[in-house]
């Protein structure tokens, strides 16, 4: 590789830290090991091809154009947390592995985050279209960073910055759940 590529791969992983929290490439090998996948399972869960993946990992690529994808990357990252803390089978998470590769975009871990009935969002979906929307603006250490500056001044945005935009989407379930009144 010469140095233009290298030049242009270093700016691409700094692109996605900026707008992904963190490398591509270390996102998705922490998805394969902790879900048990190999490159062509992560691409196909993902829908994106096998080089297009490849690419996106070595920093040939900065950015995912298709929001869909990304919002299933955020669904593995979730289903990896919740393998990681035992709350989720193995087996569990191959079949949710299968409802995300699924959908056109949103999280399907959990069937209470669908439409209700009546068709109005669930709660869930409207926390995950919350964090979609900061996580999409800034990354995770951003959001903190920027929720530390607030805490002396303004305490409850500093809440919301982190809940939604660094923490679990049960923690933010829980905490859009206790301010609606």
């Amino acid at each position: 590789m010469d140095a233009a590529q290298q030049e242009a791969t270093a700016r691409a992983r700094e692109l996605q830290r900026s707008w992904y929290g963190e490398p591509l490439g270390a996102l998705f090998r922490r998805l394969i090991d902790d879900l048990g996948l190999n490159q062509a399972r992560l691409a196909s869960v993902l829908g994106l091809s096998a080089p297009m993946l490849s690419q996106l990992m070595s920093g040939q690529r900065a950015k995912i154009g298709n929001p869909a994808v990304v919002q299933r990357v955020q669904a593995l990252q979730e289903l990896s947390s919740q393998v990681a803390d035992g709350s989720v089978s193995a087996a569990e998470a191959a079949d949710r592995m299968e409802e995300v590769k699924k959908t056109s975009g949103g999280s399907v871990l959990n069937t209470t985050q669908t439409t209700a009935s009546s068709g109005a969002p669930t709660v869930r979906r409207v926390v995950r279209e919350i964090q979609s929307l900061l996580r999409s603006v800034a990354a995770a250490g951003d959001i903190i960073d920027a929720a530390d500056t607030l805490s002396a001044s303004h305490p409850e945005l500093a809440e919301f910055l982190r809940v939604y935009g660094a923490g679990r989407t049960a923690e933010a379930v829980a905490h859009y759940e206790a301010h609606q009144s």
